[in-house]
């Protein structure tokens, strides 16, 4: 084989110009799984090359230091002293807020099956069929100015959920209340509309009371389930949320807890039992939902009901010291109606 000699290659032409200089190459000598072999590495770069070809390169320009500008004598945007490029904002902005309407609505029927998003949706496109001044963000994505408080889980009816919404212009809140009714699909119904006089809307949410019926469940079976709950001290729980499966107790939250008596048919007529269970749970976190009871009542009294149950919200608000539910948007109308069980 011999020793093996230099090799000379010409990096490609440029145009109709002078060829690039010669790239000389040696030999190297490695070895893979014991066979030494030889491959040819050249002595310059083909960016050296291409240097040599096109002339040599210009230093990067030296970056100025920053000074104040009543150091340099100049101001801010002048060559001496270079600012940072902003991307530009959109020319004029958004109409401020003037106003601010706090609503109460209820998904009802069918309807309570639809998510939170679901619904954001839907009450989006029905202000623009009320053709309502809503406010918008600023910024390149604006987006209307709505804030939820203390939205039901899905597949939960409501008599008693809450919004608040920002408006470019004032409107008459009860013109407000029946333009959005209209506008929104049956089941999701707008119940009252009061002008926001202050202070926060989910701070005035301490409380919820629930009005659950559960089928082909016992009355008196549901009753010893209650008082085994409530003569507890703790019931742990288990439940999926998005930081992972989580357990906490169930029963600090629960204020008050009752079976309703069973009500007899009109005519007399055996009927399927459905016992009623009414709660009242505090907003802590995390937050405690009626199918946490409903587990903790599997836990002390192995109450398993043969089907699913139907939860209603009626109320919901701040919580006073005999354990009634106030109205949140009774603050804004000067009231304290109390909402009891």
């Amino acid at each position: 084989r011999g020793t093996p000699r230099p090799v000379r290659r010409r990096l490609p032409r440029r145009g109709s110009g002078s060829p690039a200089p010669i790239v000389r190459g040696r030999p190297v000598t490695c070895g893979v799984a014991g066979r030494p072999s030889t491959f040819w590495r050249a002595d310059t770069t083909p960016l050296t090359g291409l240097r040599r070809f096109i002339g040599p390169v210009p230093p990067p320009p030296v970056a100025h230091r920053h000074e104040p500008c009543a150091r340099m004598g100049g101001h801010a945007g002048t060559p001496e002293e270079p600012t940072i490029a902003r991307k530009p904002q959109p020319e004029g902005g958004q109409a401020p807020v003037v106003q601010r309407v706090r609503i109460r609505y209820a998904k009802r029927g069918p309807l309570r099956f639809t998510s939170h998003r679901d619904f954001a949706r839907a009450f989006e496109r029905a202000l623009r069929r009320a053709a309502v001044p809503i406010a918008f963000s600023q910024g390149f994505t604006p987006h209307p100015k709505i804030s939820y408080a203390s939205a039901a889980p899905t597949g939960v009816a409501s008599e008693a959920e809450y919004l608040e919404i920002g408006l470019q212009a004032p409107v008459d809140p009860q013109e407000l209340r029946a333009a959005l009714d209209a506008a929104l699909s049956p089941g999701l119904d707008v119940l009252d509309a009061v002008i926001a006089d202050g202070g926060s809307l989910p701070d005035r949410i301490e409380a919820s009371h629930w009005h659950i019926e559960l089928p082909e469940v016992d009355h008196a079976v549901l009753r010893a389930a209650v008082d085994a709950f409530t003569a507890a001290d703790e019931v742990l729980v288990e439940r999926m949320t998005k930081q992972g499966r989580r357990t906490f107790d169930a029963r600090a939250a629960v204020i008050s807890i009752d079976v309703l008596a069973p009500t007899p048919t009109p005519s007399g007529a055996p009927a399927v039992p459905c016992a009623i269970l009414e709660l009242v749970v505090r907003q802590v976190t995390p937050s405690v939902r009626p199918d946490d009871v409903l587990s903790g009542l599997r836990v002390v009294a192995d109450l398993e009901p043969p089907v699913s149950p139907r939860v209603t919200r009626l109320a919901q608000g701040t919580l006073t010291a005999q354990g009634a539910i106030v109205d949140p948007l009774d603050a804004d109308r000067g009231g304290a109606a109390i909402v009891g069980l």
